[in-house]
């Protein structure tokens, strides 16, 4: 089976919902649900949390970054992490364990290096969306920082699938574009019950459309992409913005200028990216 053929297999099993998930993931899957029942009370997702020993230990981190802690106490249990940022930050990191444990079978050594810069770029796009979002384009960062966390997730899963085909990464990139990022990311967002709006902005971002200043959360995660200070290992969408024009990107808006608010918010941005990573 040639790449192209191998990418439109793939693809296709994604489309019906065919998806080769580690077991860990369905477990993850669960937890996800439970949480996002409107029944379940801090208590109950207090234990369901602390069964998860990757997701307790990112609730307390981000409990305790600078963009939540603003009192500057620190926090050092499971519970008083949840009251502190709330059950849809959470829903957040659930989704960033998932994407976590959707490399955990990769042993290949690039592949396992491509997996972990993707999800160091992941972070970063998280972190930045969740700043622009609350200082500039004043959408819900809890969601923004979501976006950013699964916007990659269909580059994970092709990772975890990449030894079963060899040189499947390499080559042309507009076989990734047409079907590894965009038919196969649709088809892992859906296995996940990625709400609409959240695929939207990342479909809008698949195909490069933004406003500056950013207005929407597409808008939004397209600049994170931009401004992320380590690119994707994966194949670029062409007239991609370089990491060199995205340092000089700057705009007016109400809170003063683009670059002036990253300034600012660097702190936020590094001790949320720490606490994903």
């Amino acid at each position: 089976m040639n790449r192209l053929e191998a990418f439109k297999s793939i693809a296709a099993q994604a489309g019906r919902g065919e998806l080769t998930f580690p077991t860990n993931v369905d477990a993850t899957l669960k937890l996800q649900k439970a949480l996002n029942d409107s029944d379940c009370h801090v208590d109950a997702a207090g234990r369901l949390v602390q069964a998860e020993p990757l997701l307790a230990a990112r609730a307390v981190a981000i409990a305790n970054s600078v963009a939540y802690n603003r009192s500057g106490s620190e926090i050092t249990n499971v519970r008083s992490a949840i009251q502190r940022v709330g059950f849809r930050t959470l829903n957040a990191l659930a989704a960033a364990v998932i994407v976590r444990q959707l490399d955990s079978k990769i042993t290949h050594p690039a592949l396992r290096a491509m997996a972990n810069q993707l999800w160091q770029h992941s972070a970063h796009v998280a972190a930045l969306s969740q700043v622009i979002a609350r200082r500039v384009t004043h959408i819900d960062p809890d969601t923004a920082l979501f976006a950013g966390i699964v916007h990659e997730v269909g580059g994970f899963y092709m990772l975890s699938r990449a030894h079963e085909f060899p040189g499947l990464l390499d080559g042309d990139p507009d076989e990734w574009m047409e079907f590894g990022e965009v038919e196969i990311g649709r088809g892992v967002l859906q296995k996940l019950g990625v709400p609409a709006p959240v695929m939207e902005a990342i479909e809008a971002m698949w195909a490069g459309m933004r406003a500056l200043p950013p207005e929407t959360l597409g808008d939004t995660l397209l600049l994170a992409n931009d401004l992320a200070p380590l690119a994707s290992p994966l194949h670029e969408r062409p007239g991609a913005t370089s990491r060199q024009a995205a340092a000089t990107i700057d705009f007016v808006t109400g809170d003063g200028t683009l670059a002036g608010i990253l300034q600012e918010s660097s702190d936020e941005v590094r001790t949320l990216t720490a606490a994903l990573m």
